[in-house]
């Protein structure tokens, strides 16, 4: 299929000056994939925030001591497991996608924000909370999460793996897939729809300009829809 990009970083200029979630959404729905966007409480910290990139997803569980001696599991010595390794392991353009624990704790932070931005990570999205909101907000940093909420995840919980498949509320997110997210919501475009859904995007967007122009005109919505085949 001809594409309007040439790589990711052109796609990503394309998308933050014509497109918005929803249009992606709608052209994946058209493609038969009905189930990509993660649940509505996984929000951006500032409604102006958008997140856009390559997905590195992260495996969060539940612990219930910051290091224990006893455990037969290494990482059980290990505070915050390996959350720093994957920290680490982010790439340019990608975006740190954690799910796995249950919500009593952050999974995302400033100092985070910090690292990752260093790298030219994309963004964060993760299926709890976030905290260090100030400091966020001020790096400009996209993060999406359930909200701000202080408690650490130090002695609750622990990264176990990275640049695996993981799912969030039933929506399977596998390395490389696309993550875009705003205001509206985080949609997953898995890898294999990423040119086709872009795409579908993109003339759809430019279609619509056509319709907002003619019903400004006065023109009826049916006979907009009728036309266009666009509403």
């Amino acid at each position: 299929m001809k594409t309007l990009w040439k790589n990711d970083n052109e796609l990503y200029e394309i998308a933050k000056k014509e497109l918005f979630v929803a249009l992606v959404g709608d052209v994946l729905d058209k493609m038969g994939y009905l189930h990509q966007f993660l649940p509505p409480n996984i929000k951006p910290l500032n409604d102006d925030f958008v997140v856009i990139g390559r997905a590195m997803p992260v495996l969060e569980a539940d612990v219930f001591d910051e290091i224990t001696e006893n455990s037969h599991n290494p990482l059980m010595k290990k505070p915050f497991g390996i959350m720093f390794e994957a920290l680490d392991s982010l790439k340019e353009g990608e975006v740190y996608i954690c799910s796995g624990s249950s919500p009593r704790y952050a999974l995302w932070g400033g100092l985070m924000s910090t690292r990752a931005m260093k790298l030219g990570a994309a963004g964060a999205v993760v299926n709890g909370y976030s905290r260090d909101t100030k400091e966020i907000l001020h790096l400009d940093y996209p993060t999406f999460s359930f909200g701000g909420y202080a408690q650490d995840q130090g002695p609750r919980g622990k990264v176990i793996d990275y640049r695996v498949p993981i799912e969030i509320d039933g929506i399977r997110i596998n390395p490389g897939d696309m993550v875009y997210g705003d205001l509206d919501g985080v949609l997953i475009v898995p890898k294999a729809a990423v040119n086709e859904a872009f795409a579908g995007a993109i003339e759809k967007a430019r279609g619509e300009q056509l319709v907002k122009k003619a019903l400004q005109e006065g023109m009826s919505t049916v006979d907009a829809f009728n036309k266009f085949g666009i509403m």
